[in-house]
């Protein structure tokens, strides 16, 4: 059985990656990886294919950067040359960045099957690039492997078919619990001069956080009240750079604040395992932190991993300065949930996934 597994940001590495191990110990499978170029400079690519020993890709499209449409344009044009190589029996797609839905579109056109890993999520929220991602790449995938109870009842309540959806568990849990021990090893603490529960992280990357000046000036007036009790060290992703430094002339003084670039892998688990809390805009954020028992307070109004609230430690806290305080207070209290590991978050779920793969190769 021959599979085209596409990868484009670095969501997708962290889920590709146990996927690939998997596929791997299975001979008669022939994996192809493509790299879109979607994240394609050394710290949002490079180190987490080195963290996470994932091969080198055997095509890398080179699209690189570009407004979300051209980009998507770009990826479908030279990916439809792979596949028409290539023919594939499978073409994997994990996530729901615009490679996600660009490779999905692609594939559909030419005939070929799709299999979508992270299936049925929804924030129930159009404005977000990613729900209109998702939306579409299940709506066309022939084979949705689901995370939790509530995606499968999304897609069922969308139409489709019992027989295409396989709920398998979280692949982004199988990468933490098997590069754990060997975050241990990191010494970015000891290069920060932080010590274990003593400081928060921050991260924000969505357009409805960071593109907007007053929503990200508010954002930034309460981390300045949490950053005067304790460190706040935010890895700043690239395109948020850009918006901190036009508002940088208006901001208070913020000594608590530590900007950081972009952080390999086994670095961000590192830090995120031994935070006091975590404050957040990201998805994938949602889920490690329930896996890793620690607060999160995400940074929005709606989730599309309801399970992290209902059985996890993360709670939507929002985007007003004074909701986002008080629940850090919660935490610094000593008052938030722990919660507990959801269904099938055991670090097994690629081998469910290549499981389903093979029943549908015979």
């Amino acid at each position: 059985m021959k599979i085209v597994a596409v990868v484009g940001a670095r969501p997708n590495f962290v889920k590709i990656a146990p996927i690939l191990a998997e596929l791997r110990e299975y001979p008669y499978f022939s994996t192809s990886l493509v790299h879109t170029g979607q994240h394609y400079d050394a710290q949002m690519s490079d180190s987490f294919f080195a963290n996470l020993d994932i091969p080198k890709p055997d095509v890398n499209l080179n699209v690189k950067a570009g407004g979300a449409v051209a980009q998507m344009a770009e990826i479908m044009t030279r990916f439809e040359g792979v596949l028409t190589g290539q023919r594939p029996d499978m073409v994997l797609v994990v996530g729901d960045v615009t490679s996600t839905v660009a490779a999905a579109l692609t594939a559909v056109k030419l005939g070929f099957p799709v299999a979508h890993v992270e299936a049925g999520l929804r924030s129930f929220d159009r404005t977000m690039p990613e729900e209109v991602n998702r939306i579409v790449t299940d709506s066309i995938s022939d084979l949705l492997f689901t995370t939790e109870p509530a995606a499968q009842a999304n897609l069922t309540r969308e139409g489709i078919p019992a027989e295409r959806i396989h709920f398998v568990g979280n692949v982004m849990i199988d990468t933490l619990f098997r590069y754990r021990e060997r975050a241990r090893e990191s010494d970015l603490l000891d290069r920060l001069r932080l010590e274990a529960g003593t400081y928060a992280v921050l991260t924000l990357h969505r357009p409805s956080n960071v593109d907007d000046e007053g929503t990200l000036g508010m954002l930034l007036e309460a981390i300045a009240r949490i950053q005067a009790e304790v460190p706040v060290v935010f890895p700043v992703h690239p395109r948020t750079r850009r918006h901190l430094a036009a508002l940088a002339p208006v901001l208070p003084p913020m000594p608590g604040l530590r900007l950081v670039d972009p952080l390999p892998y086994l670095d961000f688990l590192q830090l995120m395992a031994n935070a006091r809390c975590v404050l957040t805009d990201s998805g994938g954020i949602q889920e490690e932190t329930t896996a890793l028992r620690i607060p999160c307070l995400t940074l929005r109004q709606n989730t599309e991993r309801p399970i992290t609230v209902t059985r996890g430690s993360n709670r939507i806290v929002g985007t007003t300065q004074d909701a986002i305080y008080e629940s850090w207070r919660t935490v610094a209290q000593g008052r938030w949930p722990v919660g507990e590991l959801p269904e099938l978050w055991d670090g097994k779920t690629a081998g469910r996934i290549v499981r389903v793969l093979l029943g549908v190769g015979r």
